[in-house]
């Protein structure tokens, strides 16, 4: 029988697989069940939902294959002050540290906007809904799978938090390889290990889902009033 990393390693590359599938692929797979040609509000809210199956299947996966607490490291509580001073200190980290990145790599490469994320961005033109849903969708079931899921079970298969840390900030700067920039590996990656450093340091995920949130959510909104091509050096 399979060992319990065993079990752990099929996990992490079950997570993998379905969010990279749903991120190359969910639109086709939507327009193919729907009709809906193109991207559209629509199509972009079902890929959305899609991503929402894939924690579902994975929750399963741990309930019936794994049998083992889907978040293996238990969440510690904090008071409200915590929880303000955490949300705003990683926040403004991401933010400042991305926006240098941005810079370093415009300066070393010239990297052009993201054309997937212009187009996407003219989806959001005044949808709260879809920005709302999109951002819970993102703060949520991101972090429950990179954070929650994948970082401690390569830290118990390894016995190693730093490459728990590295490979779970990896995997998630790889999933957004599908914006087609380097920016946009490269920012999630810092992210990414900003937040799982975070994670392994204080067990809590809530924390974390409220960072993400907010970070998509301001940045979107501010695309929405402003638009991204005067925000692209941020």
């Amino acid at each position: 029988m399979m060992g319990l990393n065993g079990k752990y390693s099929v996990g992490i590359l079950l997570t993998f697989t379905l969010l990279a599938a749903v991120m190359l692929y969910g639109f086709s797979v939507v327009s193919t069940v729907t009709g809906i040609k193109g991207i559209t509000p629509n199509s972009f809210l079902l890929s959305r939902v899609a991503i929402w199956m894939v924690l579902a299947a994975v929750f399963l996966y741990n309930l019936f294959i794994e049998k083992e607490p889907f978040l293996l490291k238990k969440e510690k509580q904090y008071s409200i002050v915590f929880y303000i001073k955490s949300v705003i200190s990683l926040y403004l980290i991401c933010v400042v540290g991305g926006t240098f990145l941005n810079i370093l790599l415009q300066f070393l490469i010239h990297e052009q906007t993201s054309h997937k994320l212009v187009q996407l961005t003219s989806l959001f033109k005044n949808d709260y809904f879809l920005i709302i849903f999109t951002c819970f969708t993102a703060g949520v079931v991101e972090e429950l799978l990179m954070r929650g899921y994948i970082q401690p079970r390569i830290e118990k298969i390894y016995n190693s938090p730093v490459l728990g840390i590295i490979v779970s900030a990896m995997l998630f700067g790889i999933l957004h390889s599908t914006y087609g920039t380097v920016g946009q590996v490269v920012i999630p990656f810092f992210i990414g290990t900003v937040f799982a450093v975070f994670y392994k340091l204080y067990s809590n995920i809530r924390i974390l889902i409220i960072c993400h949130f907010m970070i998509d959510f301001i940045s979107l909104m501010a695309m929405n009033f402003i638009g991204i091509k005067h925000l692209s050096v941020f």
